[in-house]
């Protein structure tokens, strides 16, 4: 069991037999009475976004989880499908359920799996990414009318990113999957 000072960002918990990941945490301490932990709650199995509250010395039912690796095989229509490293077992997660993670895929891509009793409901994608610029614009000179000195590119697995100037079509770029943004050049 977790108490309030357990959820942190990144905990699992299981609330109304559903498993829950820790968006954000904000604990508040009023005057004279005991401290409140308010969370932002992301559901592994379905994507939502739930804001919770938790007083004082209540006790939250953490949930199972276990990791386990896969390689990211194919997506067809809203379902991404993937292989279990050990057991060779293949499955799917929804598109709802990836969220932004699905931008940051290319095939043969190896993730963490996220297992709640035994079953895959939900994958990791590595903190930073390499992908290659499948289209980018040529950058011109001066053209830096807002202040900004980049460009949008497309990735070789449709995602658009701003680059500098100096990126060109071919190359390998590095993004943060937290983020969405570049990072550098790889």
């Amino acid at each position: 069991m977790l108490t309030i000072n357990d959820l942190k960002t990144g905990a699992y918990l299981t609330l109304q037999g559903e498993p829950y990941v820790v968006v954000k945490h904000d604990f508040i301490k009023m005057a004279q009475s005991k401290g409140i932990m308010r969370v932002n709650l992301r559901n592994l199995k379905t994507g939502q976004v739930l804001d919770q509250t938790f007083k004082g010395q209540e006790k939250i039912e953490e949930a199972d989880i276990s990791r386990s690796k896969a390689n990211y095989l194919y997506q067809d229509g809203q379902s991404y499908y993937f292989m279990d490293n050990s057991s060779y077992d293949q499955f799917f997660v929804s598109e709802t359920q990836l969220g932004d993670k699905r931008n940051f895929l290319i095939e043969n891509m190896e993730v963490e799996v996220l297992n709640y009793n035994g079953e895959p409901i939900n994958i990791e994608v590595p903190n930073k990414v390499k992908l290659k610029v499948k289209q980018a614009p040529p950058g011109i000179r001066g053209d830096t009318a807002q202040g900004s000195v980049t460009k949008r590119v497309t990735l070789e697995n449709g995602y658009e990113v701003d680059t500098p100037l100096f990126i060109k079509e071919g190359e390998i770029v590095e993004v943060n999957t937290e983020t969405g943004k570049y990072v550098g050049k790889a």
